[in-house]
């Protein structure tokens, strides 16, 4: 059996405090050495350019997408944890919300991208991290991490590690929605 192929997305803006923790954890993942297969790439706010490597050959027969993104989810911040987005809730979108930001990415919207560019995302999970600050030019806001999200960066990169042999080995990975 050959493993699958894996894409490890960071995504986020620098200029917008915790937004980029999924590039700062993109950086520290490209330092390491990857298994055929497994390919990282810093997106950014490139929503584009994911959504056409979300339709790569390789991705659609049977791959898989890590995102690694900043997501508030009503926890503390930095706190880390993976979801697997609902296949409803990308279709139930509509032709508008399939539009990216060229300021900022949100993945659902990528993911309806792809279906209205007349592609099939594959199986997707995101890597999140609790945000603290996503606005610099808030009270106490700057460019970079807030501590708490900083200090979730060696967690992030651990736990895509654990991800991808698991799905190299053919784990299911039962993830919450």
């Amino acid at each position: 059996m050959t493993a699958p192929s894996i894409l490890i997305a960071g995504i986020g803006n620098l200029f917008l405090g915790d937004d980029a923790f999924g590039v700062e954890v993109a950086q520290r993942l490209l330092r390491r050495p990857w298994p055929d297969g497994v390919r990282v790439v810093d997106f950014g706010i490139r929503g584009f350019d994911l959504a056409y490597a979300l339709m790569a050959d390789d991705l659609a027969a049977g791959g898989c997408a890590i995102l690694v993104d900043a997501l508030p989810r009503g926890e503390p911040a930095g706190t880390l944890y993976v979801i697997e987005p609902d296949p409803q809730e990308i279709s139930a979108g509509d032709t508008a919300d399939s539009v990216v930001d060229t300021h900022g990415m949100h993945p659902i919207r990528v993911l309806r991208l792809v279906s209205a560019l007349g592609g099939q995302p594959p199986r997707v999970l995101v890597l999140g991290c609790e945000p603290s600050n996503l606005d610099p030019d808030l009270e106490g806001g700057t460019i970079g991490l807030s501590a708490p999200v900083q200090a979730a960066l060696d967690g992030a990169v651990e736990m895509v590690e654990s991800l991808v042999e698991r799905l190299r080995a053919g784990d299911p990975l039962d993830v919450p929605a």
